[in-house]
């Protein structure tokens, strides 16, 4: 099995935007479309979304594998957050990377570069 991917809530905003380069675009359509239970939650909770927004994101929910929170999730955004100065939306998203051994992409790299371990790329970057 290859190396499987974490997609944030802002790298999944911009690839529905068609924001991302074409290289980034092909990449993360040729790849399982995995998702923090955090990642959901902001993707529809998304206040200025207007109806053909809330259905595109809806649309790509529903064909990700979203990731709930499990204990072994739990207690590592715990240690996270000890050891880092993480908001917990983003010590979550981590946990579950650590966890399930995602790599996560996203464009805010910052959030999570003092997580030692973890493997994070910017689709701006592909």
């Amino acid at each position: 099995m290859g190396k499987e991917y974490l997609i944030d809530t802002n790298a999944v905003i911009d690839y529905l935007d068609n924001k991302l380069p074409k290289k980034a675009n092909a990449f993360i359509d040729g790849i399982n479309s995995n998702i923090s239970v955090i990642t959901r939650i902001e993707l529809l909770a998304w206040p200025g979304a207007s109806d053909k927004q809330t259905r595109i994101l809806m649309e790509f929910v529903e064909m990700s594998e979203v990731f709930n929170l499990q204990e072994d999730i739990i207690l590592k955004s715990i240690n996270i957050r000890k050891s880092h100065k993480t908001k917990l939306p983003d010590a979550l998203i981590a946990a579950t990377a650590f966890v399930h051994e995602f790599t996560i992409i996203t464009r805010n790299t910052k959030d999570f570069e003092m997580i030692e371990g973890l493997e994070v790329i910017n689709p701006y970057d592909i």
